[in-house]
């Protein structure tokens, strides 16, 4: 039987897992109309599922919450400042990827992206856009992740589960909260926009705070 720690933990990375999606969703693919309804007009950005007394989470939760105030030319802004920061008609501001960040010369496909594919291929996993994005790419990165919390949510033995925490600690220090703060940095000095500002934020502290519970897991 669970402990109510252990199920305040457990929805405690929930909660996460539902906002690495969010997140992952806004840099991985360039914002729809849907996007604008179930994150901004429906409230969800405006009472965040989770609280933190994280800065780096308080800031980008408020960033989030004067975000896209205005409903006819938010989906606009967002699709330009998306263009710009993440594929760029020519230099990307904030290229989303592990190796330009990590790689001496700052190079796409460089070997960080061997190193992810490999911690991918441990579980048996591809990405479905492999071949088209870079599997080092930040929101392909949370999406894996993702994946190790829903594995985690069904495993019943406790070894198992205490390995499997020990996994998703080991795959957040070695990718993507290995170079999230430099990344972090250029959105904040390039982004128009309040949203991708606060996304960039709101990611960098959740990886901190995720890997806070999984190391002090009761």
């Amino acid at each position: 039987m669970k402990t109510a720690t252990e199920g305040n933990q457990e929805n405690l990375l929930k909660a996460y897992s539902m906002l690495l999606y969010f997140s992952g969703s806004m840099i991985l693919y360039e914002p729809v109309e849907e996007c604008v309804t179930e994150f901004w007009r429906n409230g969800i950005l405006k009472k965040l599922p989770v609280t933190s007394r994280n800065p780096r989470f308080i800031e980008a939760a408020a960033q989030l919450r004067e975000s896209c105030d205005d409903p006819s030319t938010c989906l606009t802004s967002l699709r330009t400042d998306y263009l710009k920061l993440f594929t760029g008609a020519g230099t990307m501001l904030a290229p989303p990827y592990e190796s330009v960040f990590l790689s001496d010369e700052r190079l796409m496909f460089d070997k960080q992206t061997r190193d992810v594919r490999k911690f991918y291929n441990t579980y048996g996993w591809k990405s479905r856009l492999e071949g088209k994005v870079p599997d080092d790419h930040l929101g392909t990165e949370l999406l894996f992740l993702n994946l190790l919390v829903d594995k985690y949510m069904k495993l019943d033995d406790d070894a198992c589960r205490r390995e499997m925490r020990n996994e998703m600690v080991r795959f957040i220090e070695g990718h993507p909260l290995k170079w999230i703060g430099l990344w972090q940095e250029e959105v904040e000095r390039n982004a128009d926009t309040k949203c991708y500002s606060g996304i960039s934020k709101l990611l960098y502290a959740i990886l901190e705070d995720m890997t806070d519970v999984l190391k002090n897991w009761d």
